[in-house]
């Protein structure tokens, strides 16, 4: 597991954090700044502890973010005034219950990066991470060093890998059940429905990263061009659905023929499941390909590019992203010299 090591996030993102987390809390208790601390102080006394607390690398309490990355400062623990004072493993034992806590105890566990300690290579972990930041509800993030994987953890779901989650201390591990899982559980009114509109929005792009891991996992030069020419294809297919406008985008008493969409994401101007899935591996297919193939998605394919580009304007998306020297490094042996 990764050392207490004060965390290297931007204090830009530390700020955007504490605000994200602050947000969520006041919608759900409905109270004042003032009240607030007073409240979360009386709901977590300093003796209660969370299992996870010895195992914790980057332990990162989320609504969007609030970060507890050990002890640092005077001033930053007052940057850090909420977190000190709402520490998700001191909640988990006063959760519900007698207390009213409003918030389930969710731990999101992830693979951490080549350092042991920041947000490693897995578009599975960023998928859960965007789902969970979306649902507006707060949780820990816990990074895993794969290389010194501590004994808390493996007694917790042996023999598995992360990502996986506990939920007020189950353990759940199938990345596809778990978003079933949080899609029921935490549904509206009070969380929002992510799901899709449209049936065809959850498999466009489902065969572009596996003409990608072809393309890139190759060895043979005169097997390149066909394998690129087959990544191409599945990029078009997934650019002529972003361009192609949705039934809701079409109005029957509009005189305008409209030909191409402007939407931002796949279902519509809105995150959902689908994008969840797709973005990060769009994204691993951007920074990879051109890293080590010199390989760029085509100018000429505007509704990719529009996709991309409003991912990344997304809070949701962006922090939850690896840094793409974490990208590069996960293929480094992955991506082949051709011969």
């Amino acid at each position: 597991m990764a050392s207490q090591r004060q965390s290297q996030l931007p204090m830009s993102l530390r700020r955007l954090c504490l605000l994200s987390a602050i947000k969520a809390i006041f919608r759900e208790v409905g109270r004042q700044p003032g009240r607030l601390y007073s409240q979360t102080a009386a709901l977590c006394p300093k003796s209660a502890k969370h299992p996870l607390r010895r195992a914790r690398g980057q332990c990162l309490v989320v609504s969007g973010f609030i970060e507890d990355a050990g002890v640092g400062t005077e001033a930053a623990l007052r940057r850090r005034r909420v977190s000190r004072r709402s520490r998700p493993w001191e909640m988990a034992e006063h959760s519900g219950g007698e207390t009213g806590w409003p918030f389930p105890d969710i731990n999101l566990i992830v693979k951490a990066g080549s350092d042991g300690e920041s947000i490693g290579n897995c578009p599975f972990s960023q998928r859960l991470f965007m789902i969970l930041w979306l649902k507006g509800v707060i949780f820990n993030v816990t990074t895993v060093d794969l290389k010194r994987k501590p004994a808390d953890l493996q007694n917790l779901a042996p023999g598995t890998n992360p990502p996986f989650m506990t939920f007020d201390g189950e353990v759940k591990t199938d990345v596809n059940k778990i978003e079933e899982f949080l899609e029921e559980k935490l549904a509206p009114p009070r969380y929002p429905k992510l799901t899709t509109k449209h049936p065809e929005s959850n498999s466009a792009g489902n065969d572009v990263f596996a003409k990608f891991s072809a393309y890139i996992k190759n060895t043979r030069k005169d097997a390149n061009e066909n394998l690129e020419k087959a990544l191409l294809k599945a990029l078009k297919r997934l650019d002529d659905y972003l361009n192609t406008p949705l039934p809701d985008e079409i109005d029957a008493n509009s005189t305008e023929d409209i030909t191409s969409s402007s939407r931002n994401f796949l279902d519509g101007n809105e995150l959902t499941l689908a994008d969840c899935n797709l973005l990060p591996k769009l994204h691993i297919i951007k920074v990879v390909a051109k890293k080590y193939r010199n390989f760029q998605i085509p100018p000429e394919f505007t509704g990719v590019w529009r996709y991309l580009s409003s991912a990344y304007i997304r809070d949701e998306f962006a922090n939850t992203c690896p840094a793409e020297r974490e990208i590069e490094f996960a293929y480094s042996g992955v991506a082949k010299r051709m011969k």
